[in-house]
């Protein structure tokens, strides 16, 4: 049985407005992220990585250390959270400043895919890798974007401004951003590649 939700917190941009905690089974950071939390009075159940980014280690919280560069702190501790038998992780601070990192932890979503359901959130908008067949709800006058990685294949919409019928996006040639959503649900599928949603708040 795969438990309940989980908040997980990146050392990238920190939130203007935390959700709210208490429907969070689990509640995890990784190495500098870690930071944000004490300062706004959050105990995590635990941090992880390779701590080159944090000073303070409070002996209530658990720290596990995963120094291995081969992986990314996002990874390692998306790898704790699967082993732990968490499915579902709202992740918070996954973008920022510095894009190299925000592109690296889409790359990381999409290896992981088939095994976590992940939702990214920041100060702009939720975003997250679409299923075959994708159902939006409640997003009426909201800007949807759709950011194929590289491509997504056979593209169909309902709801939107601009609708696609049975059509091919690929990076650095044909990408979805901007649209809007005309009706309250919009609908979504694809029959190959990867593709991304970004709802504006």
């Amino acid at each position: 049985m795969k438990k309940d939700k989980v908040f997980l917190l990146l050392n990238g941009d920190k939130p203007n407005q935390l959700p709210t905690l208490d429907k969070y089974k689990l509640i995890c950071a990784t190495d500098g992220a870690y930071n944000y939390l004490e300062e706004n009075n959050i105990s995590p159940n635990f941090v992880c990585g390779d701590f080159d980014s944090l000073n303070i280690f409070p002996k209530r919280i658990d720290f596990i250390e995963t120094p291995n560069q081969d992986f990314t702190d996002f990874d390692k501790i998306l790898q704790i959270l699967f082993d732990k038998g968490f499915y579902h992780i709202d992740v918070y601070g996954g973008s920022g400043s510095e894009q190299d990192h925000f592109l690296g932890n889409l790359h990381t979503a999409v290896q992981w895919q088939h095994k976590l359901k992940l939702t990214f959130f920041d100060n702009h908008s939720m975003y997250y890798l679409a299923d075959k067949r994708t159902i939006i709800k409640n997003c009426k006058e909201k800007i949807v974007s759709l950011i194929p990685f590289p491509e997504a294949k056979q593209i169909t919409t309902q709801g939107l401004q601009y609708p696609l019928e049975k059509e091919n996006l690929t990076f650095g040639e044909r990408i979805g951003t901007r649209n809007k959503a005309i009706k309250n649900e919009v609908g979504i599928s694809f029959t190959e590649g990867n593709l991304f949603i970004f709802i504006n708040h």
